[in-house]
């Protein structure tokens, strides 16, 4: 029986291609930096929910690279997450939350962005840093 991740790469959403080590390392350590930085409180909250958006998808994509896939799609690397390192919908759809409201910043110019959003996002993305800090060879 094929795995979820081939199905969906059967179903064209992710396209199989072995993971390069260097490339997962520079996501990984980016993600983390960003993760970092939108801790900050003396950055504007738009600037700290960039930063902890970036810093999830740089993660998740990371996680997904590891499994030997890259997605067709950017909201894909989030709804993956059971497939790709475990975590279920508690994470997933606080990112996918992100995901929409970021769209809506970048292609309509809608720029809502709360306070809880932010602080969610980061403890999602801190969730997938720490089970990337469990997996061998990152």
């Amino acid at each position: 029986m094929p795995s979820p991740l081939e199905n969906l790469a059967s179903a064209g959403q992710l396209i199989p291609e072995p993971g390069d080590k260097a490339e997962i390392s520079g996501l990984i350590r980016s993600g983390k930096a960003r993760l970092a930085d939108a801790a900050n409180p003396a950055l504007s909250l738009e600037g700290r929910f960039d930063l902890a958006y970036n810093a999830a998808h740089a993660l998740c994509l990371a996680a997904l690279r590891m499994r030997g896939y890259r997605a067709r799609h950017r909201y894909i690397v989030f709804q993956v997450l059971p497939h790709t390192l475990g975590l279920g919908p508690e994470v997933w759809r606080v990112l996918d939350q992100a995901h929409n409201r970021r769209n809506l910043s970048e292609y309509e110019g809608h720029v809502d962005v709360e306070e809880r959003l932010v602080l969610d996002a980061i403890a999602a993305c801190q969730c997938v840093a720490n089970v990337l800090d469990t997996v061998p060879d990152t």
